[in-house]
């Protein structure tokens, strides 16, 4: 299925493609998703450093963000039996092929932005 094929004469819109498409859409657009999920690509593995790596989030809703992204199958969890107990966290395969099907969206909104930059600056 493709975007394309979800007009008017495509699949209805509830339909299992299209709910499982509106589904990751919506994974990815809660607050803090995205950037949870960059810092895992970025190397992030220890609850501390995602904190540190996505400032202003709070203990709790990270907590929240990394078990149901845990439970959609982009972030694994590996507790290590230490004293003290050591978790760490390391995006999926499935995480990592979603942040690289994802960068064309960035990049479309790294040129948006650039364009709106350079409108707002006016002539020059």
């Amino acid at each position: 299925m493709t975007i394309d094929s979800v007009g008017f004469g495509g699949p209805a819109i509830d339909e299992p493609g299209c709910r499982s498409f509106q589904n990751v859409v919506e994974l990815v657009g809660r607050r803090w998703t995205s950037a949870i999920l960059l810092a895992g690509r970025r190397g992030a593995r220890r609850f501390g450093e995602y904190r540190q790596a996505v400032p202003g989030i709070s203990d709790r809703l990270l907590a929240l963000r990394l078990k149901e992204l845990e439970a959609e199958g982009l972030i694994s969890r590996t507790v290590i039996p230490t004293t003290p107990v050591q978790v760490r966290y390391a995006l999926t395969d499935d995480g990592e092929e979603l942040m690289s099907v994802l960068q064309p969206l960035v990049d479309w909104s790294h040129r948006r932005r650039k364009l709106a930059e350079t409108e707002s600056a006016g002539p020059a």
